[in-house]
Order: structure tokens, then C-alpha cells, then sequence
């Protein structure tokens, strides 16, 4: 399989401004890759820099050290050194993101907001509504809602709309940060059989999962933030 994601001795601290300008390291010099087909889990205790790694895949926080390279349209494009509008790029086109929390827009419809990746990639509006659908139905959002504005929801239902809006777009990476945190068990499953078919699409996937039986079902590999190690799930 392709490698489509790689980190080299990704490093990353936090400067506290307001404690005297303390400096505290998240990340030394973190290094993986992952392939089409495979999911990789960050893994470790709490604080050992899992979400500030997930981010940084995303461009969110800038790294100070190292590279953060996707495959993107046949050649390489580094992250940690790319421009604002080659990062908006390939989040359109390539990365997809799922978060623990729904953004909502005000006055913005539930469906609205799943279809809104396909739009702004050129798809079809028809093709995009019945893919929001078919998705929002999966996740078991009530279609009385669907035409709601998403802040009116509970925690639970807007997390569902998020998961919809990230997969809405066959994205050749999948970035995943405690997707099933708010979810029951059977909303849990429906979330696991999406990641097993972006796999078997061919999608890259790198996902924070707190719930060890989830963690299970997805991970082909575990990288370990304490011992900076990818080792084979299962």
C-alpha cells in the first residue's frame, strides 16, 4: 500500500507567556507514516501530546522542528512549511477532519452542513443532499432535524452531524479526534463500520480513541506518544 502521511522528528512545545515565559515540550521529535488502508491510533496517557500531534497533521499548531508531509495530487506537500492557502487546499480536497465538538454555524441546516464539503469541491447538489441523507440516517439524526440549525442539538446529535459532515468526502486522509466520545454504543458501531469503509476505499486514517473496545475494532497500529514506538494492533 502507498504511503500517503509521514512525520520526521515532529518536536512542538508551548510557551507559557503568562508563567514567566516557562516553556513546556509536548512533542519530541515524533516520526510515523501511514499507509492507504490502515488506521493508526495515537496512543498514551493524558497530556502526552496526542490531540497537540493530531492538530499539527491538521496545520493548526505550528511545529517547531520537523516535517509533516501528505500526499496530495501526486506529489508531496510538508505542513510544518506549507503556505495558508496550500493548507486551505488540502483540507478541501485531501484531509478530512472529525473533532470532538460541532463549530455550528448560526441558521445553517443540519443537512446544510454534512453536504457542505461535496459543494465545495464542485459535487453535485443532488448527488451531496442524498449522500447527507443516507449519512445522517446511518447515524440515527432524526430527519425531523435535518433541517434544524445543529446548535439547537444535544451534545450527542450535533457530534453526529460532525461525523457526517467528515465523511461525507471520500477524503484520501482521515484525521479523527475522539469521534465516538459522546456517542452509545450503537451510534459507536455505526461511526466503526465508516472507518472500516474509508479504509477499504483506500483512506489513510490517524484517530485519537479514549474507548479501548473502539480502539480495538479500528487500530492496524498503535503509536505510543510515552515510548514514541508504532507497534501492530493485535
Amino acid at each position: 500500500m502507498e504511503t500517503m502521511l509521514r512525520a520526521s522528528e515532529v518536536s512542538k512545545r508551548f510557551v507559557l507567556h503568562n508563567q514567566g515565559g516557562v516553556e513546556l515540550p509536548v512533542l519530541t521529535q515524533a516520526s510515523f507514516s501511514v499507509n492507504q488502508g490502515e488506521c493508526l491510533v495515537l496512543n498514551g496517557r493524558s497530556g502526552s501530546g496526542k490531540s497537540t500531534l493530531l492538530r499539527a497533521l491538521y496545520g493548526n499548531y505550528l511545529v517547531d522542528s520537523g516535517r509533516i508531509e501528505v500526499q496530495a495530487d501526486g506529489y508531496w506537500l510538508d505542513i510544518a512549511s506549507a503556505t495558508p492557502r496550500a493548507i486551505l487546499q488540502l483540507r478541501r480536497n485531501t484531509i478530512g477532519w472529525v473533532s470532538q465538538f460541532l463549530r455550528a454555524i448560526p441558521r445553517v441546516s443540519a443537512l446544510d452542513v454534512v453536504m457542505q464539503p461535496l459543494l465545495d469541491v464542485g459535487g453535485d447538489a443532488k448527488q451531496a443532499k442524498r449522500k447527507a441523507q443516507q449519512l445522517l440516517e446511518r447515524l440515527n439524526v432524526p430527519s425531523h432535524l435535518w433541517a434544524l440549525a445543529p446548535a439547537t442539538f444535544s451534545g450527542g446529535e450535533q457530534q453526529r452531524v460532525n461525523i457526517a459532515r467528515g465523511f461525507v468526502l471520500d477524503y484520501p486522509v482521515l484525521l479523527l479526534d475522539e469521534p465516538t466520545a459522546s456517542l452509545d454504543s450503537t451510534n459507536a458501531s455505526a461511526v466503526v463500520e465508516l472507518i472500516d469503509q474509508a479504509k477499504q476505499r483506500g483512506a489513510a486514517v490517524v484517530g485519537i480513541f479514549h474507548d479501548s473496545q473502539v480502539r480495538e475494532q479500528v487500530a492496524d497500529r498503535l503509536y505510543d506518544l510515552s515510548t514514541q514506538d508504532a507497534t501492530v494492533q493485535g
